[in-house]
């Protein structure tokens, strides 16, 4: 069984808010990626537009009141592409996308190598973001499991070896990541729902991944979030129990969108650790009154306790008008505020 999580992260209060990672994308730097590929904007260019869209996107997050904020994702094309088109050993084969948010064609003609740590450079990224908040910061990758949907390759005549050998290399990334002050890294899991009999599979991957790496870890597992709709639908049943044995502190899940009924699963399983609760519907420009988001953070309360509890959305706010996902976000940090205050005063 998985040993005893970890520390808790930093000094972050009761109910802390997060959010799950990417962040609302201007239509001026949708235009812009997308113009990469057809030579109208230079990768310089588009460096400096990615340094000033992450910086505001951290200041919405603190304006709104968050935690525990992140970079919003916003160096990246879309969840996959970001991390396998940086990865040695990784071909791609034609460079050049209609639309940036597409996905690459990517390949591997060879067994991936053992990696020093860092072959994706991302500590980077996570670099100028701290430089740039006092904020506890969630710095996220896209999980093994993943990653290995979006591979064409014959070099694994198991396809559950590339799912491990993309876990080794990822493990290299969070050593990185660790040594330059990351303390929370998310695992993205946003193809596992389409899997479902991979579970246990995306579970020892993500043991590789945390392996040795001294950090808060958390793992995201939710429907899909491609152009604001899911991907799949169901429950979270098939994450359990193999979810159990997953070397993870934190495990965040959508509930705004589907409701309550898998609350019933994390107390039928007995999760003991930090369970992030999705209280935000991502998919819908509604912003939700405060009174529900209030409801939806209590029923979490009343299943795991308060101490256990972190709240955020559903998934990213990548594909809400950045309007609607700073009043998303106000609402949830009101909501919260007054369930810490009753909880503080009893």
């Amino acid at each position: 069984m998985t040993p005893p999580p970890r520390a808790p992260l930093l000094a972050a209060p009761l109910l802390a808010t997060t959010v799950v990672g990417s962040w609302s994308v201007p239509e001026w730097l949708e235009r812009a990626k997308t113009g990469v590929h057809h030579g109208s904007v230079s990768r310089g260019q588009l460096a400096e537009m990615h340094d000033m869209a992450v910086k505001a996107a951290l200041k919405d997050q603190e304006l709104a009141g968050i935690d525990i904020v992140s970079d919003g994702e916003l160096r990246r094309d879309n969840d996959i592409d970001h991390i396998l088109s940086r990865l040695p050993g990784v071909t791609v084969r034609n460079p050049v996308k209609a639309y940036y948010f597409d996905y690459l064609d990517v390949g591997i003609d060879r067994p991936l190598p053992e990696f020093e740590p860092g072959p994706l450079a991302l500590a980077a990224d996570f670099a100028f973001t701290r430089a740039h908040t006092d904020r506890p910061i969630k710095f996220s990758l896209t999980g093994p499991f993943s990653l290995a949907r979006r591979v064409r390759t014959e070099a694994y005549a198991d396809p559950a070896e590339l799912v491990r050998a993309l876990a080794r290399a990822l493990n290299a990334e969070a050593r990185s990541l660790a040594d330059a002050g990351a303390e929370l890294i998310q695992i993205d899991e946003p193809f596992l729902a389409g899997y479902p009999e991979s579970a246990a599979l995306a579970v020892e991957a993500i043991n590789i991944v945390t392996e040795g790496v001294g950090v808060t870890w958390a793992l995201h597992v939710c429907y899909g979030n491609r152009y604001a709709r899911p991907l799949w639908e169901g429950h979270y049943d098939f994450l359990f129990p193999a979810v159990l044995d997953a070397r993870v502190d934190q495990l965040v899940l959508e509930f705004a969108r589907k409701g309550d009924a898998d609350l019933a699963l994390i107390a039928k399983y007995g999760w003991d650790r930090s369970l992030g609760v999705g209280v935000v519907d991502v998919k819908s420009e509604q912003v939700e009154p405060e009174s529900v988001i209030a409801h939806r953070i209590r029923r979490a309360v009343d299943v795991v306790g308060p101490e256990k509890v972190l709240v955020n959305p559903d998934c990213g706010l990548r594909h809400l008008p950045a309007a609607v996902a700073r009043d998303k976000l106000r609402a949830m940090v009101a909501a919260t505020h007054t369930l810490r205050t009753e909880l503080e005063s009893r």
